[in-house]
């Protein structure tokens, strides 16, 4: 039985099962207003044979920032200003979902340590927060171009796991400045395992460089298992 089966939050997820022995997986979150569907052909783009991709969609809701318009999106967004207030409920369920996904790979046989979460924009700002509040380690923790949600409560329970944040320094959505104070709180707790990488002339979006980072980084903390 797949994890689609199994778990409805995955219902409308675009999983790229590894091609090899299945030793580890990748858990992608798309931006406000898109899907899984959007960030799938650049996971195949960077896939490594064991990794196994999973790219769930958001449900459909009506999005405050965006005049109340109905969109995908992981929870409201009031607006896009550091210090906003935010959807705590909202924000904390669709972590419990994240949670749900890793509780059914670890089910499968995959141990957390071998379960990295990314996102950009929203979907990075929900990884860094479900990664924090996960009760199990994990391998590592990917955000582009985004924030970091409800950081005052966050309990860090992976307060060491390894980082990459990726942000242009042309953004005008999710501004850069706003990307490097997250870089500078991460720091105070993890200096030694975080990345932050600056894309010069980009904006709200992806470059095949930063994908590559993104790669590397995965290949790193997710290495082929040989004995496996």
């Amino acid at each position: 039985m797949s994890s689609a089966d199994i778990n409805p939050f995955l219902k409308q997820a675009v999983i790229i099962p590894a091609t090899a022995k299945h030793t580890a997986t990748v858990i992608f979150l798309h931006g406000l207003g898109d899907t899984g569907h959007g960030w799938s052909e650049t996971m195949r783009y960077i896939a490594s044979s064991h990794i196994k991709y999973i790219c769930p969609t958001a449900s459909v809701m009506p999005v405050t920032v965006n005049h109340g318009y109905h969109m995908p999106s992981w929870y409201d967004v009031y607006t896009l200003n550091c210090g906003m207030k935010e959807d705590d409920t909202g924000i904390k369920e669709a972590a419990k979902r994240v949670h749900s996904i890793i509780d059914d790979e670890v089910q499968q046989g995959i141990s957390s340590e071998k379960i990295m979460i990314g996102g950009i924009s929203q979907g990075g700002a929900l990884a860094f927060y479900s990664a924090y509040t996960y009760p199990k380690p994990l391998a590592g923790i990917i955000g582009l171009s985004c924030w970091m949600c409800l950081q005052h409560l966050l309990p860090k329970e992976n307060s060491s796991i390894p980082v990459l944040q990726c942000h242009g320094d042309c953004d005008n959505l999710v501004s850069y400045d706003w990307g490097k104070m997250v870089s500078d709180y991460i720091k105070t707790f993890n200096s030694s395992c975080h990345t932050f990488k600056t894309y010069h002339g980009l904006g709200h979006t992806n470059s095949v460089q930063e994908m590559m980072d993104m790669k590397d980084f995965i290949n790193k903390h997710l290495p082929e298992d040989l004995t496996a």
